[in-house]
C-alpha cells in the first residue's frame, strides 16, 4: 500500500491544528457539570452569538445535538417530517424514534432540499387516528445530495408556513458554516427563523470533538438536562471548547478553499468514463459509478492500494469530502488514481 494516504472519506478527519493543541494544553477549565467551567461557557455564548440564538449547549456529538433537539421541539409520538435521504434518517441510529420517542415522515426531494410545497400534504394535525407532526428537520448542507445548500427564501417560507400551524422547525446543520460561505450569508441569518439549529466543529471547522446546539434559552436548559441522560455531561470540557473556539474564529477562513477543491474534483471526476456527478455547491462529490459495472465496494478497495480513502454510500454512490488536511495536488492525484482504477 502506499504509505502516502489522501483521505476523501470525510471532513470528520482533520487533525487539530498545532495552535488547537497548544490552546487545548492552556484551557482553563472548571467542572462543566456544576456550569463552572469557563472554556465551555465562553464557547457556549460564542456559538448562540453566531447561530444568532439566546443560547446554546455544548455536545459531544452531532447526532446527541440533533437528538436533543427534536425532543425538545416535539412531544413523545408525534412525527418529523425530512427528507427522504436525511442524516437523521439514515446515519443517525434511529435515534429520533429511540430517544425522541418520534416516527420520522421521509419526503422524496431531487436533491435533498425541502420545499413548504413537498411538505404541507404531510403536515397532520391532531387527530385520533394518526400522529400529529411536531417538527420539521431541514439539512443545511445536505450531505447525501451532495453539499447542497438550501436557498434562505426556502428556510424561511418553510419556517414561516411551519410555525403557522404550530409546528417546529430544526435545522441540522452541521456544515452550516459550509453554506453560509457559499452564499455569503451569516449563519445567524440562514438559522434565523429556526427553532433550533445544531452544527458541528469537527468538520470542516477542524477541532478534533464537539458540536453545538442553539436555541432560546429556556430549551438549552432542558436540553442540559437530556444531554446528562445521554450520558454527555463531562467534566473539564474546556480542554475540548479551546479548540472548538480557535475553530469558530479560524475555521470558516478554510471553507472557500476546500469548496474550490470540490470543484476540482467535479471537474476531473466528470470526464472519467460512465461516471455521473451530482451537482456540487460546498465540500462533498457524490457520484453515480453503477454505469462503470464495478461496485463502489469494489473501487473503493482498488484506490486505497493506490493510497486514496474514499467510500461507497450504498451500491451505487461513492463520496469524496474535501477538507484542510487534503491539498489541490492530493485531490489532482486523487483523480488520477481513480482513473488508473476504472481504465484497469
Amino acid at each position: 500500500m502506499n504509505p502516502h494516504i489522501i483521505d476523501l472519506r470525510s471532513d470528520t478527519v482533520t487533525k487539530p491544528s498545532p495552535a488547537m493543541r497548544q490552546a487545548m494544553f492552556e484551557a482553563e477549565v472548571g467542572d462543566d457539570v456544576y456550569g463552572e467551567d469557563p472554556t465551555i461557557n465562553r464557547l457556549e455564548i460564542r456559538a448562540a452569538e453566531l447561530a444568532g440564538k439566546e443560547a446554546s449547549l455544548f455536545v459531544p456529538t452531532g447526532t446527541m445535538g440533533n437528538v436533543i433537539a427534536t425532543k425538545l421541539l416535539t412531544e413523545h409520538g408525534q412525527e418529523v417530517i425530512c427528507d427522504s435521504r436525511a442524516h437523521i434518517l439514515d446515519w443517525e441510529l434511529a435515534m429520533v424514534s429511540w430517544f425522541s420517542g418520534c416516527v420520522i415522515r421521509a419526503v422524496e426531494t431531487e436533491y435533498g432540499v425541502l420545499t413548504w410545497d413537498k411538505i404541507k400534504g404531510y403536515v397532520k394535525p391532531v387527530g385520533p387516528h394518526w400522529s400529529a407532526t411536531g417538527a420539521i428537520a431541514l439539512e443545511n448542507t445536505h450531505n447525501m445530495a451532495g453539499g447542497r445548500v438550501y436557498p434562505q427564501e426556502v428556510i424561511d417560507d418553510i419556517c414561516d408556513r411551519a410555525h403557522a400551524q404550530g409546528v417546529k422547525v430544526h435545522i441540522d446543520g452541521a456544515r452550516i458554516f459550509n453554506a453560509s460561505v457559499a452564499t455569503g450569508t451569516p449563519v445567524a441569518r440562514i438559522a434565523e427563523k429556526a427553532d433550533t439549529v445544531m452544527f458541528c466543529l469537527s468538520k470542516g471547522l477542524g477541532a478534533p470533538v464537539g458540536s453545538m446546539v442553539a436555541g432560546p434559552k429556556h430549551l438549552m436548559d432542558k436540553g442540559r438536562l437530556l444531554r446528562k441522560r445521554l450520558g454527555g455531561g463531562m467534566r473539564q470540557a474546556g480542554i475540548l471548547a479551546a479548540a472548538g473556539l480557535l475553530a469558530l474564529e479560524d475555521g470558516p477562513a478554510q471553507l472557500a478553499e476546500d469548496h474550490q477543491k470540490a470543484q476540482l474534483l467535479k471537474t476531473r471526476f466528470e470526464q472519467l468514463p460512465n461516471v455521473t456527478v451530482l451537482p456540487v455547491e460546498t465540500n462533498i462529490v457524490i457520484m453515480d459509478v453503477s454505469a462503470t459495472g464495478r461496485a463502489p465496494k469494489e473501487l473503493s478497495a482498488a484506490l486505497k492500494a493506490r493510497g486514496v480513502i474514499m467510500n461507497g454510500v450504498n451500491d451505487k454512490l461513492m463520496r469524496a469530502v474535501t477538507h484542510r488536511d487534503v491539498t489541490q495536488a492530493e485531490c489532482s492525484a486523487a483523480a488520477d488514481a481513480f482513473a488508473e482504477v476504472l481504465a484497469g
